[in-house]
């Protein structure tokens, strides 16, 4: 963080610190959506636990930094910027968050022969929350670089959108009840959801990057 933030490296701390939350929710996410559908229900409430909590530590530092941009009237030409990305990165962790919560109150009965896709959505979409913050990274650290990431962003969310529609032809195909049908895809809509917002974030990195570089 130290271009834009070079005066003040405890904020520069708080916004890593965050940014490292983000991405670890996409990992508990990963990981909990796993134990989900191998049927360990007690590790996966351990990894629902941990990434609530991730979601809840996200929110309180972003307060603290929100409140920090305001009181020592930090960087007041991006000030705005900063505070849209920090808000759009939190609707990602808390719409992951909201996914994986679903599948504890729903208790879908899932498909064998789509849990390897349906895993691989999921991957896919994580990754393009991963590029999301590696986009917000740069746009702090090396605004050079804030192209190339959102191009991958890109990538990865086209990928996305594509395995979730594999997966919802392949669940409208099989012997199911409709109701069930429609179930699992709104889960596989709500796994690409992510992906979908995490695109939206970097919609708003680039703008704030070519306002910097004016």
């Amino acid at each position: 963080m130290s271009i834009l933030f070079r005066k003040n490296k405890e904020l520069e701390v708080q916004i890593d610190d965050y940014l490292d939350l983000v991405v670890n929710g996409g990992l508990m996410f990963k990981t909990g959506l796993r134990l989900y559908l191998q049927d360990r229900p007690d590790e996966f409430h351990e990894r629902l636990t941990d990434l609530r909590a991730a979601e809840q530590r996200a929110d309180e530092l972003r307060r603290g930094i929100v409140g920090s941009l305001y009181r020592y009237t930090l960087i007041p030409e991006s000030r705005g910027d900063v505070l849209g990305l920090l808000e759009s990165s939190d609707k990602v962790i808390n719409l992951m968050t909201a996914t994986l919560l679903r599948y504890d109150v729903e208790l879908p009965e899932m498909v064998l022969e789509g849990n390897d896709l349906l895993l691989e959505l999921a991957d896919s979409s994580v990754l393009t929350e991963e590029n999301m913050v590696k986009s917000i990274r740069a746009y702090f650290r090396d605004i050079s670089a804030v192209r190339d990431h959102i191009n991958q962003v890109q990538f990865a969310r086209q990928e996305t959108s594509r395995l979730a529609e594999k997966y919802k032809r392949m669940v409208f195909r099989m012997d199911l009840r409709l109701s069930h049908k429609n179930q699992l895809r709104n889960f596989a809509d709500q796994i690409d959801d992510i992906a979908d917002e995490a695109e939206d974030v970097t919609d708003r990195v680039a703008i704030a990057a070519i306002k910097r570089s004016l």
